[in-house]
Order: structure tokens, then C-alpha cells, then sequence
């Protein structure tokens, strides 16, 4: 029988053309998912692979630089045995109770600073200095006050976190437009009204940007503190397997410390988006 002679009309739904058109369809939405996915982490993708081939293929010493698969199998292996449980725990308790305490200390002295400019006038030149000096280089005034205990690990981490968040929130406060205050008390809104209605809300997105800043300072000081006097915790887990030359466990707390600061700035921009839909640009 000839292929030729085939009747079409038995397959209703059949027609050559369904295929292109099929193929049209998901060719579309390939490349609808691949081309924002290659936008945004194109560049991260190319450097994890060209890490693994590199190390697989022996063009970098792979007792340096392991692949990336066997620092997986190292990370995988650490949490299911429960060897970095413990230090996950300990290292989010001293990050989480120094940023707790900026977060409480900060914003209210930087919603106050920014609504008073001689206040603001007066202790600026303290901030700035404070500022500008490396809390890793007060740390070992913070261990002779404190000791070598929690209290200093967590003061230094502190002391680190404070100022971006205060510095965010006065500059937040500053950035209000004088319009809408004047506005407001025009209708008869008093102080305590201006302050919750306008003041605050315009402000927000402001302290957010200083609470992400603070979060990631709070994580790269943890890991300086933790390296110092320590013996639990995830910065010490580092310097330990690097004593012990047990680098793939080395990069493997390294790389867990990079996705815990990735959770953390995640759930803060998320927490931004639901508490500031107002400043959100329109899709």
C-alpha cells in the first residue's frame, strides 16, 4: 500500500502544520524562560562550570580548588551526619541577637536623629568617625572590656551592623519630601500623626536598604569573629579544615555561609515588597 493513498481524514486532529505550530509554541517558551534566566545568572552559571571543568580536567590544582561536585558531597555529608548543625545554630545565634539589637538601638535613634537636625548636626562627626573605623580593628579592645567570651563576638558583630542601619534610616528620614509634611499638618494632623502617617511609611524603603547592608555585615563579621578565640561556629569550622587541609569541607562552610546571606536577603526583600507595594514600580 502506498503512503500516498493514506487517508488524512481518518486522523481528524492530524495536520503537518499542528507540528510547526506546536514547535513554534515551545521554541517561544524556551526561549522565554532561558533568555531572563541567562540575563540574570548567565555569567554565575559560566563560573560554576568553568570551576568544575577546570578542576576535573586538572587545569587548577583540585587539592586547592575541588570540584564543585565533591564540595556538594562534602556539604551533603556534613549536614546529614550533623556536623555543622551545631555550628549553624551557634553562628545564627550571635548574627541574629547583634542584628536583633541594631535593628531595636538603630532605627528609633535614626528615626529620631533624622526628624532633628541639631541633634543630627551634633553627633554626625561621631557616627562618621565610628564609621569609618574597622570594627575588626576594635575587636581586640571589645575582648579586653568583654573577654573572649560570646559577649565581645556578639559586640563586635553589633557594632558592625549598627551604622548602616542608622545611617539608612536617618537618611531615609531626611529624604521625605517637605511637601507631603507641610500638607499633612496644613489638614491639622499633629506631630505624632505626621510622623505615623507620612514620616514612616517614606521612610521604609530606606531602613530596608540599610537592613540588607547590615545583614550581609553581620555574616562577614561573624565569620572574623568566629575565627578568632572560637571552637564552635561556622567561621571556625572554616579555619579548622583549613589546618586540617580538609578543603572540600572548607569550601563547603564557605559556600553554606553564601546561601545562608542569600536566604537572609531574600526573606528581607521579600518582607520589603509585601510592607512597601506603594513604591513598587508598576509592572
Amino acid at each position: 500500500m502506498a503512503y500516498d493513498n493514506i487517508d488524512l481524514s481518518l486522523a481528524p486532529g492530524f495536520s503537518p502544520s499542528n507540528r510547526v505550530v506546536s514547535g513554534t509554541a515551545i521554541g517561544a517558551r524556551l526561549r522565554d524562560f532561558l533568555l531572563p534566566f541567562l540575563t540574570r545568572y548567565g555569567l554565575v552559571t559560566g563560573f560554576l562550570l568553568l570551576w568544575q571543568v577546570s578542576a576535573t580536567r586538572g587545569w587548577v590544582n583540585p587539592a586547592v580548588f575541588p570540584p564543585l561536585d565533591v564540595i556538594v558531597v562534602a556539604l551533603w555529608d556534613s549536614l546529614a551526619s550533623g556536623a555543622l548543625l551545631d555550628d549553624i545554630a551557634i553562628s545564627l545565634q550571635r548574627a541574629g541577637i547583634a542584628f536583633f539589637a541594631a535593628v531595636m538601638l538603630g532605627i528609633p535613634l535614626g528615626l529620631f536623629m533624622g526628624q532633628i537636625k541639631t541633634v543630627e548636626q551634633a553627633l554626625d562627626p561621631l557616627l562618621q568617625f565610628f564609621r569609618q573605623t574597622s570594627a575588626l580593628a576594635l575587636y581586640p579592645i571589645f575582648i579586653l572590656l568583654l573577654g573572649l567570651g560570646e559577649t565581645s563576638k556578639v559586640f563586635v558583630i553589633f557594632w558592625a551592623t549598627l551604622f548602616p542601619i542608622l545611617l539608612a534610616t536617618i537618611g531615609g528620614v531626611k529624604e521625605v519630601d517637605r511637601k507631603l509634611i507641610e500638607m499633612a499638618r496644613t489638614y491639622g494632623a499633629s506631630r505624632l500623626t505626621v510622623f505615623r502617617r507620612v514620616i514612616l511609611p517614606a521612610s521604609v524603603p530606606a531602613i530596608f536598604v540599610g537592613l540588607r547592608l547590615s545583614a550581609t555585615t553581620a555574616l562577614l563579621l561573624l565569620i572574623a569573629a568566629e575565627m578568632i578565640g572560637a571552637n564552635k561556629g561556622i567561621g571556625f569550622q572554616v579555619m579548622n579544615a583549613q589546618y586540617n587541609f580538609q578543603i572540600p569541607l572548607m569550601f563547603a562552610a564557605i559556600l553554606l555561609l553564601a546561601l545562608i546571606g542569600l536566604a537572609a536577603n531574600a526573606i528581607l526583600l521579600a518582607l520589603q515588597r509585601r510592607l512597601c507595594r506603594w513604591s513598587q514600580p508598576a509592572p
